[in-house]
């Protein structure tokens, strides 16, 4: 069980401490961003160097080495997009009255360039790899991506839990592009096609001997995968997940972004003359 406990451990522990930094980071004063920006971009450099030297590389070293620089390139494209620099060319809230693909075309102004850039990235990340022995950058970096899409996609359609309130105050508009609901049609269907993905990647593990080439690569990205899976189910679940990451929490300083009014669409929009649905309000003084 040691030699599975060991990635997974891992995995939990980045998971759990990159995200709480992040928003650490992002909530500090704005002219604190360029340094952290920079010192993140010292971070993606090395990253990118990482997954290229350890392409040849099927050890269990070089998929650790491989994932977490994966991890590093994605943590500045989260960064980037956190701290306002690489977002949308929307800025302002969703227009009232706004629904269907209207709705969808303002909410995708608002990341694209978010989405670009991480297309970008995404296709380095690979082409480092292509062809070599060792694609656990890769693989890592395609299922945050995509499980990332599947995430933004249901914030759009409606989920219980949102998780508006982690969103820092110049970002704060992109609240009212998310819809409170229970659930939607979309969740059911991504989160079983994860699933059966995730079971995939861990029947694959299980054939192979603890220690051998692959082992530690399957591991992780199963572990990975299903975290994914298991921020899903925090988007609908009625449970306080996001005191796991109180203490990033911590530096977002009430009244830091003035009056702040998020105006979220809500499962009744097409009733409501205004085109949304007061579900959280929320004023800072």
């Amino acid at each position: 069980m040691f030699d599975y406990a060991l990635p997974v451990m891992f995995v939990l522990f980045v998971w759990w401490f990159s995200t709480g930094a992040i928003l650490y980071l992002d909530g500090l004063p704005r002219r604190t961003f360029r340094w952290s920006m920079g010192g993140m971009t010292v971070l993606l450099v090395l990253s990118l160097y990482g997954i290229a030297a350890t392409a040849d590389d099927v050890s269990g070293s070089g998929a650790y080495v491989a994932f977490a620089c994966a991890l590093g390139v994605w943590g500045w494209q989260e960064m980037a997009f956190l701290m306002g620099y690489v977002t949308g060319p929307r800025r302002g809230n969703c227009p009232p009255g706004a629904s269907g693909l209207r709705r969808f075309v303002f909410a995708t102004q608002t990341i694209i360039h978010h989405e670009i850039a991480l297309a970008v990235a995404g296709t380095a990340v690979c082409a480092l790899s292509w062809g070599a022995a060792n694609k656990v950058g890769a693989w890592t970096f395609l299922i945050l991506w995509v499980m990332r899409l599947s995430a933004k996609l249901n914030l759009f359609l409606g989920v219980r839990n949102t998780g508006a309130e982690m969103l820092p105050a110049h970002l704060r508009h992109l609240a009212t592009y998310f819809a409170r609901r229970p659930m939607n049609l979309l969740f059911p269907v991504a989160v079983t096609l994860a699933t059966v993905a995730a079971a995939h990647i861990w029947a694959d593990v299980s054939a192979i001997d603890p220690g051998g080439p692959g082992f530690a690569a399957g591991v992780l990205l199963g572990t990975l995968l299903t975290l994914a899976i298991l921020e899903h189910w925090f988007l609908v679940v009625p449970l306080p997940v996001n005191a796991l990451w109180a203490w990033g929490m911590a530096s977002h300083v009430p009244g830091a972004g003035g009056d702040v009014t998020i105006r979220m669409a809500g499962p009744a929009v097409a009733a409501a003359p205004s085109g949304v649905d007061v579900a959280t309000e929320r004023r800072r003084p």
